[in-house]
């Protein structure tokens, strides 16, 4: 079975992320032609995220 994951700020609506495993999983069966998709979304805080050495979080405070 094919996996997708998704590495990506909170999404804080249950919504949205059924909005976005359904979209990503009718794509990915479209293309493989297959019915057993699975999609793990991974949600990372913007404390624990860098760019270029420099914490996302700290970034949005200038």
């Amino acid at each position: 079975m094919p996996t997708i994951f998704v590495d990506g700020p909170p999404l804080h609506e249950i919504e949205r992320k059924r909005q976005l495993v359904k979209e990503l999983t009718d794509v990915a069966i479209k293309i493989y032609k297959i019915e057993h998709i699975i999609v793990i979304i991974r949600e990372n805080a913007p404390e624990n995220v860098g760019i270029n050495g420099e914490l996302i979080a700290d970034r949005h405070k200038k």
